[in-house]
């Protein structure tokens, strides 16, 4: 993978402007924090970002693939006030999960997600070289 960094631009904090890779691609769908039985186990954010990228590796793993494969991730949350206030709690989350992280990434609020209880959800493209 490759970082996309334009000259003389500020480097962002957590992600990457972009990034160029060859491989397979591997698409997964957003992964909401809950269990492998389609249950909540808690109406925390932390906890729910925790099972969600818990789901996320699961499905790369099905491909073949590991966090160290991610060039793009999305996030959904539906407090962005709360996404930001516990920044330090989910940084500590996903770098425990993820490790460190230089893919390209967006954030946005969104008014509500399709399961009522779902706070996040969190959707992923890899490429796993040939």
């Amino acid at each position: 993978m490759q970082v996309l960094q334009p000259a003389g631009w500020e480097k962002p904090r957590g992600y990457s402007n972009g990034v160029a890779a060859e491989g397979r691609l591997v698409f997964v769908a957003g992964q909401i924090g809950w269990n492998e039985h389609c249950r909540f186990e808690s109406d925390d954010f932390v906890l729910q970002t925790h099972r969600a990228l818990v789901n996320v590796l699961a499905v790369l793993a099905e491909a073949g693939a590991g966090p160290q494969h991610i060039v793009r991730m999305t996030w959904y949350v539906t407090d962005k006030r709360e996404y930001i206030a516990r920044g330090k709690e989910v940084g500590t989350v996903f770098r425990e999960l993820i490790g460190v992280y230089s893919a390209a990434m967006s954030a946005v609020q969104v008014s509500a997600l399709m399961e009522d209880r779902a706070k996040v959800e969190i959707e992923v493209t890899a490429v796993v070289p040939r």
